[in-house]
């Protein structure tokens, strides 16, 4: 399931990580390539402790790694909307 409004730059941090590549990021997070593969390609979303590893070998936090474009999601911007009703005056 992709989500448009999940996404991460684990390419780029591979890059700057000396051109890692997917093989040795998966080797130094305990997964497969291919969930490299497909985590980038936003076809697969990590676990938070999957997540939080790939940032931990970057040397990078999570908001780093992963963003979440939360006012764009339809979702959330309908809890907003009723929160803001219910705000007092």
């Amino acid at each position: 399931m992709k989500s448009e409004f999940i996404s991460n730059k684990i390419r780029t941090q591979r890059f700057f990580a000396g051109e890692m590549t997917q093989q040795e990021l998966a080797d130094k997070t305990g997964v497969t390539r291919q969930t490299i593969v497909a985590i980038e390609n936003g076809k697969y979303f990590p676990t938070l402790e999957l997540s939080f590893r790939i940032a931990y070998v970057f040397g990078k936090t999570l908001e780093e790694v992963f963003a979440y474009k939360a006012d764009e999601d339809p979702v959330l911007i309908k809890l907003k909307k009723s929160k803001d009703k219910t705000k007092p005056l």
